[in-house]
């Protein structure tokens, strides 16, 4: 995965997600919309062979972007932990 920034402000902020595609950005998404101080997050994929996945985040002042992003960041490391504790324990009960 590699991040470039495209745009920074104190709310608002853009970047691209080389390497990725839906699988991480749709959740990260998700996950960023679930904090209260998020007012905007959503992300595009221009053309489906470029494959460059571009975030936009725009918080309400009372924290910044980057903030938010670590905080769904965070959350997504959890919910995938969980995810992998269930699947690691279905498998050992087979």
């Amino acid at each position: 995965m590699k991040l470039r920034v495209i745009k920074r402000g104190d709310r608002e902020l853009e970047f691209e997600l080389e390497g990725e595609e839906h699988t991480f950005c749709s959740p990260l998404v998700k996950l960023l919309l679930e904090d209260e101080n998020v007012e905007f997050a959503a992300y595009r994929i221009s053309h489906p062979l470029m494959r460059v996945p571009r975030v936009y985040v725009r918080t309400n002042g009372r924290e910044r972007p980057e903030e938010a992003l670590v905080k769904a960041a965070d959350a997504l490391i959890k919910v995938y932990s969980e995810v992998r504790r269930e699947f690691e324990r279905a498998l050992s009960e087979a």
